[in-house]
């Protein structure tokens, strides 16, 4: 069972209790929601190189600082200058996935967190960064996920990444000198210390033409209007397309509108949940690019039609999702209430397996989100965002105080974890940790593929996690669902972290257990 840990001022909760307690820290000398999220996120960069880097993307919602509406940035990467679709095999259905430069975008979270920095920040930089430079510096032990991901490796891999040919060992101290050196050229000079120093000119030469210093001089991250939807009496908020974010507040709203049991632990409250899901996503591949109108996929003319046709058995023709990958989420909420929603992601487990040769850090592949087709408008091509899985949430009262900010790893997947936690907090009123800890479903199809699971016209497979609820699969499938009982262990339901403000103004925060080495920081 996951605790809900209750602080009175300032918490902080991520998927490494390192990380966590690096945003406390900067919480405890002074410095805000924004100055403890940078901190937490560039420790995660270190102790969780699986997931997210500095080679990855970053996405977030800020919210609650009294002064302004909630903001989004989008620190997704663009293609490079040199991303030319007539360079994909004929007849491609995807771009390649792993070991081929086609699949990085410009890395967008060095750009993500300097921006977040000059809006929001408080404390010097390279304060900030101090934490996870020591932490590369010095060493840090291994966590259960780093260990269990980097089995997947090569020995080839393993030794240009971490110095070691052998898989990692959980517990064990790992230093990663070259990042702690890519930190301090940006602790030094800034997002030109990592695009324009030595981790610029290592990415121009992995790139081999898919990426220009042009390309590096243009600043990957833009602060951009949050998408708003109001949901069980609160206001919702996350990063509008190319992210699919709208699929969370989209589901939330048909299960609102459908109206759900009170009771989880029946086979109708996960088979509404799993409708109202798939009926947000029915038309995904087609309407997400980065140029899509998030409000108008927000429409309530169009939620309603979904929220009607939702019957009493499984519903077919719809797009399903699978998820889990390279992604963490963090988030941190201050004394004076702001918070800060942070997600950031590898894509994949070391995403594309491509490494910046003098650093040792990995480079995302965002870049499979794109379409091989040049005239669809989320086609490959120079300058573009792919479509993103990466959904941070802020929730708001009317009055525009914060109430919660959340999030999750899980790829395709979390649109559906968010929709659930959504549902057991917002609804149930249930506190963070057993919202979080509690058994969650996904969609599915086998084989699984976190990233190219939205085709096909059969019932979905849906995966029920270990421990569930013992009505949800027998009622799925009588209602014309295949279901599985996932193995205890299984790593596809997501790694959430939440916190939450509580009537008379505590901070309620939990960290999934699921990630093995979660944590929450408060005081």
């Amino acid at each position: 069972m996951t605790i809900t840990r209750y602080a009175p001022t300032g918490a902080v909760a991520a998927a490494n209790h390192l990380a966590a307690s690096a945003g406390l820290h900067m919480l405890r000398q002074g410095g805000n929601a924004a100055d403890a999220a940078i901190a937490a996120a560039a420790a995660m960069a270190v102790t969780g190189s699986h997931m997210c880097g500095l080679g990855g993307d970053m996405l977030a919602v800020v919210a609650g600082d009294g002064k302004q509406p909630p903001a989004a940035l989008n620190a997704s990467g663009r293609a490079g200058s040199g991303a030319d679709p007539g360079r994909l095999a004929a007849g491609a259905q995807t771009v390649p996935f792993q070991h081929d430069i086609r699949a990085v975008t410009v890395p967008g979270c060095v750009d993500g967190l300097v921006a977040l920095h000059e809006r929001y920040g408080t404390l010097p930089l390279p304060d900030l960064l101090a934490p996870a430079r020591r932490l590369a510096a010095e060493g840090f032990p291994v966590s259960p996920t780093l260990a269990a991901a980097s089995a997947e490796l090569t020995p080839a891999e393993r030794e240009a990444a971490f110095g070691v040919a052998g898989p990692l060992v959980q517990g064990h101290r790992l230093t990663l000198p070259g990042h702690a050196r890519a930190l301090a050229a940006v602790a030094d000079r800034g997002r030109e210390g990592f695009y324009l120093g030595p981790a610029g000119e290592d990415l121009l030469t992995v790139g081999g033409g898919e990426f220009t210093e042009d390309d590096l001089r243009a600043r990957q991250a833009d602060w951009v209007t949050p998408l708003r939807l109001a949901v069980f009496g609160r206001d919702l908020w996350t990063v509008p397309p190319n992210s699919q974010g709208y699929l969370a507040l989209s589901g939330a709203r048909i299960a609102e509108r459908v109206g759900l049991p009170a009771d989880a632990a029946t086979e109708l409250w996960a088979f509404l949940l799993v409708e109202a899901a798939r009926q947000a996503a029915f038309d995904r591949p087609r309407v997400l690019h980065e140029h899509a109108d998030g409000a108008a996929l927000l429409a309530e003319s169009r939620l309603a039609p979904r929220a009607d046709a939702v019957t009493e058995t499984a519903a077919r023709g719809l797009a399903d999702v699978y998820g889990e990958g390279g992604t963490t989420y963090l988030c941190a909420v201050d004394a004076q209430r702001m918070g800060v929603s942070l997600i950031m992601s590898n894509s994949s487990d070391f995403g594309s397996r491509l490494l910046l040769p003098r650093h040792g850090i990995f480079l995302h592949n965002r870049g499979t989100g794109f379409s091989p087709q040049p005239d669809d408008p989320a086609g490959y091509g120079p300058g573009r965002r792919p479509p993103h899985t990466l959904s941070p949430l802020a929730v708001t009262r009317p009055g525009g105080e914060l109430a919660a900010v959340l999030g999750t790893m899980g790829g395709d997947a979390q649109p559906q974890v968010l929709l659930q936690l959504l549902v057991r907090m917002l609804a149930l009123g249930q506190a963070p940790g057993p919202a979080i800890c509690a058994p969650r479903w996904i969609l599915s199809r086998e084989p699984t593929n976190a990233f190219d699971t939205w085709i096909g016209d059969d019932p979905p497979l849906v995966r029920v996690e270990h421990g569930a609820p013992a009505a949800w699969a027998p009622g799925l499938r009588a209602r014309g669902y295949q279901a599985i009982d996932s193995p205890p262990g299984d790593q596809s339901f997501g790694h959430a972290q939440a916190i939450s403000v509580t009537a008379d103004g505590l901070l309620a925060a939990a960290a999934d257990p699921r990630a093995g080495d979660g944590g929450v920081a408060g005081y």
